[in-house]
């Protein structure tokens, strides 16, 4: 089982878009937890100016903003 965090932070539109497309696209296979970054001081001042971020968090790879489906999905690869 694959394990992401996505970074996002409230009243973010472009985390909402990002939530969008991983609703279509996350198989049964991959779970996802998300960190809010303005609650958390450590990810606010490494993921603050650039969320949405999302990570893989067996290899640490991440995902940063802008990103499209087609990105996504070879992310999710």
């Amino acid at each position: 089982m694959h394990k992401l965090t996505l970074f996002s932070g409230t009243d973010c539109h472009l985390c909402d878009i990002a939530k969008s497309m991983l609703s279509t696209l996350l198989a049964d296979s991959i779970t996802l937890s998300e960190i809010n970054v303005k609650a958390e001081r450590q990810y606010f001042h490494q993921y603050g100016a650039r969320i949405p971020v999302l990570r893989n968090d067996e290899s640490g790879v991440e995902l940063g903003w802008p990103f499209d489906e087609a990105q996504l999905q070879e992310f999710l690869r």
